[in-house]
């Protein structure tokens, strides 16, 4: 009697790992590394599913091997928008600045003031510093505009720079994985398989 109640208990405990192998086996054809690439193999041969399973792994293995890309390997990975905000903050502050443009706008200034003093026959001292004051200000408001300009300027070239090396980084990463389809399709077309 305790060794048929052990016989149903043991075949109790079993059921349950044998109902979790079949599902197990059937999604060995799921994983079928054609279809994890997106592409399809049908046999020319009448081969079997476990052929052409064991035939699709050899493909993939030569095929990783022959072009040096593991095509399951995530893509290479893209900056941050904390990153590349980073990056355009520092080409902005490092971009060249005006300097000068308060002096420059006061020499001005004080020749045109000099100059309209001595026409209106007022004292062109009193021109020439009222000039020199005005000047001083509209030079440096010139100057600002012209930082403010430099900084934007720079921040958008690197912008466009990170653009640019993040479109070749995927151009260079499909070009890989189109070069490993090309080599695991010659291998499945090679043992007997329609690929595409």
């Amino acid at each position: 009697m305790v060794k048929y109640l052990l016989t149903i208990v043991t075949l109790c405990l079993a059921t349950p790992l044998l109902a979790q192998s079949a599902p197990a086996k059937q999604s060995g054809a799921a994983s079928s590394p054609a279809k994890s690439i997106g592409m399809y193999a049908y046999p020319k041969n009448q081969q079997s599913a476990d052929q052409q399973l064991k035939d699709e792994n050899g493909c993939f293995a030569s095929a990783k091997q022959q072009s040096g890309i593991d095509p399951q390997a995530p893509p290479p990975a893209t900056k941050t928008e904390e990153q590349k905000n980073a990056e355009q903050q520092a080409a902005a502050d490092n971009a060249k600045q005006a300097k000068g443009g308060r002096v420059k706008g006061a020499a001005r200034g004080a020749a045109g003031g000099a100059a309209i003093g001595a026409i209106a026959d007022d004292e062109a001292g009193k021109g020439a510093s009222a000039g020199a004051a005005a000047g001083t200000m509209a030079g440096g408001a010139k100057q600002r505009r012209a930082n403010k300009a430099s900084k934007e300027q720079a921040a958008q070239a690197t912008a466009q720079q990170q653009q640019q090396q993040e479109a070749q980084a995927k151009a260079t990463h499909q070009e890989g994985i189109d070069a490993f389809k090309r080599s695991f399709s010659a291998c499945m077309e090679a043992r007997g398989y329609s690929i595409k």
